[in-house]
């Protein structure tokens, strides 16, 4: 069985999280009430649940040159699915970082992007050079 994770945040609004996965990110949505929603992004399970405002700061860092946001989640993908999703999103205007490569020539090498849904929240899209890669350090 392929291990998949699930994950719960709260939510600004339910009808406009549901429109960005779905319609931004052709996830797919499971369960839902009038305060949360499922999403099925790529077989994992997020939960959002209607919490209103709520503070949502974090600090950046820089990996390789590159300032990134330090809370973020994200999902590994094989190359074409990862190219049709940030072709996507490249198109759409949301707002994003684009396409960069980190680590080149070396162990763990991957191409990501990233990008924010409507509640804040940095999604990060991966794709690495070698599928075997995703958890070797040397």
């Amino acid at each position: 069985m392929d291990r998949s994770f699930h994950i719960s945040l709260p939510c600004r609004h339910i009808a406009a999280t549901r429109d960005f996965y779905v319609n931004i990110l052709e996830a797919k949505v499971g369960r839902s009430t009038r305060n949360w929603v499922d999403i099925d992004l790529f077989g994992n399970q997020l939960t959002f649940a209607k919490a209103g405002n709520f503070k949502f700061d974090y600090p950046n860092y820089s990996f390789e040159k590159t300032v990134l946001p330090s809370f973020h989640f994200g999902i590994i993908l094989e190359k074409p699915v990862w190219r049709k999703i940030q072709k996507k999103i490249q198109n759409d205007g949301t707002f994003h970082i684009p396409e960069t490569t980190f680590l080149s020539n070396k162990v763990g090498e991957h191409t990501s992007f990233f990008i924010k849904d409507p509640n804040g929240y940095v999604i990060e899209f991966k794709c690495f050079s070698e599928e075997e890669d995703t958890f070797h350090t040397s």
